[in-house]
């Protein structure tokens, strides 16, 4: 045999491992079926795959299942896994065994021949660490898969989606208040509609970003209940009665989350329920995202033959053959993050529903999916904020401009005159390329200062 190699066992025979590796001959069976996308499980899952099984050693030595010197070895090792020294060791592709059990023993193997090469012996020889007698002990992949979902996608939305969602709701009610005196003209089936403030259009946009926060602890929330317990089918067997509970509890202080056993620990493992409605919290929130984005780059855009009545930061050149030409590059940005979320909600529904009997069988891709887009969301969010929402500036100027030409400003005079001469003054004005207020003026329907008084934009932003 090669020096570069060495021969592990498995419950179906030999495997030939790399040597340096810290996987053992059930990784090595999952790299060989499963070459199929390239796609890992990234550092949230593998951190969350750490604290569980640390988890998992100090409650079964504190339930006295697990000799406490065995235990410090795997406590040592896992805490390499949950900081990150361990990543280039979890080698499986996302598409696998549709309950995770290859990643289960990903982890499981790595963490016991690091601890055996702590420990000072041989690695690959399970002695004294076993990767399933106690590296797993009184778990199973059917409900240590699930609670590691569980766990790295509250982490993630509490860490870095929640915060990013805050700070850009906190950027957009700046803008709100930087802009509540100027008055522009609203629009509606993206036609000229009554007056409204920059400010106001704003503040809408301020309550979607800080709506979205609130769904995203909406989805933490959906997340706290753990099946870590259940083992495999949800009657915990092979393991204590209370391993549940005070593996919650464990990870409720390493994580600062609120972690609960499993109200039902048959549901919990049966059904992905939770995790299907924090993917849709995630889509909810890229919707309101499309939305606000959207919106900047139409009333950005031009910055001569558009609406133009904000301008956005300038990042970078927008076309190769056109000089001076700038792009909503952020807006365009964060619109693909969007588009990337609501896509990953479809397939990870989809795998919710690959649930029969007792187990669920898409957890790998919805790992993926939910992770990957708490990520993109988060990095999305933060850079749109940074680099487009707090350098936009008002037109005022142009908003005054249309204002000014809107046949929308009759609204105001209906009640005064009636909705069918209104409705003939913006007839008129069209027609004739005046304004609304040079047709009323000619027409004499109203007194100069009534009509200076109905045609105030100002006063048209508020009820009455």
């Amino acid at each position: 045999m090669p020096s570069e190699t060495r021969i592990e066992k498995d419950s179906m025979g030999e495997m030939t491992v790399p040597a340096t590796a810290y996987w053992g001959a059930s990784t090595q069976r999952a790299v060989e079926n499963f070459p199929i996308s390239g796609y890992r499980f990234g550092r949230r899952f593998i951190r969350a795959m750490g604290l569980i099984k640390q988890a998992a050693a100090k409650v079964n030595r504190d339930l006295g299942k697990l000799d406490p010197k065995l235990a410090d070895m795997i406590i040592t090792a896992a805490q390499q896994v949950i900081d990150g020294r361990l990543d280039e060791h979890f080698v499986l592709d996302i598409f696998q065994t549709g309950s995770g059990t290859s990643t289960n023993m990903n982890a499981n193997e790595v963490i016991s021949n690091r601890a055996i090469e702590l420990a000072g012996g041989k690695i690959g020889s399970k002695d004294p660490i076993h990767p399933n007698d106690h590296v797993n002990m009184g778990q199973s992949s059917n409900d240590v898969i699930p609670a590691a979902i569980h766990v790295a996608a509250a982490e993630a939305m509490k860490t870095d989606l929640i915060p990013a969602l805050q700070t850009l709701g906190e950027s957009l009610g700046l803008k709100a208040k930087e802009f509540d005196k100027i008055v522009k003209i609203g629009r509606t089936h993206l036609q000229d509609a009554t007056p409204v403030r920059l400010g106001q259009e704003f503040g809408g946009y301020a309550r979607q970003a800080k709506l979205s926060a609130a769904r995203a602890m909406s989805a933490v929330r959906a997340l706290r209940e753990l099946p870590i317990g259940g083992t495999a089918v949800g009657t915990g067997i092979n393991t204590h009665p209370e391993f549940g509970r005070r593996m919650c509890e464990v990870l409720s202080t390493a994580t600062d989350i609120e972690f609960v056993e499993a109200g039902d620990h048959f549901e919990a493992q049966a059904a992905k329920d939770a995790m299907c409605e924090a993917s849709g919290q995630l889509k909810t929130i890229a919707v309101a995202l499309t939305k606000i984005a959207n919106d900047l780059r139409l009333l950005g855009c031009g910055p001569r033959c558009g609406i133009g009545e904000i301008q956005l930061p300038e990042t970078q050149p927008g076309s190769s053959i056109m000089p001076g030409k700038v792009n909503p590059v952020m807006c365009e940005m964060l619109i693909q993050v969007c588009a990337q979320v609501i896509g990953n909600d479809t397939a990870t529904t989809l795998a919710c529903r690959e649930s029969f009997f007792e187990l669920n069988v898409g957890m790998p891709l919805m790992t993926h999916n939910l992770l990957e887009s708490i990520r993109l969301l988060s990095s999305g969010v933060r850079v749109f904020t940074e680099r487009c929402v707090s350098g936009i500036e008002a037109n005022e100027k142009r908003c005054a401009e249309l204002i000014d030409g809107s046949l929308a400003m009759c609204t105001s005079l209906a009640p005064l005159i009636g909705y069918d001469k209104a409705a003939a003054i913006a007839k008129q004005a069209y027609t004739s390329g005046k304004t609304v207020r040079q047709v009323a003026k000619q027409k004499k329907v109203l007194s100069d200062e009534e009509l200076d008084k109905a045609l105030d934009p100002m006063s048209m932003t508020e009820p009455g």
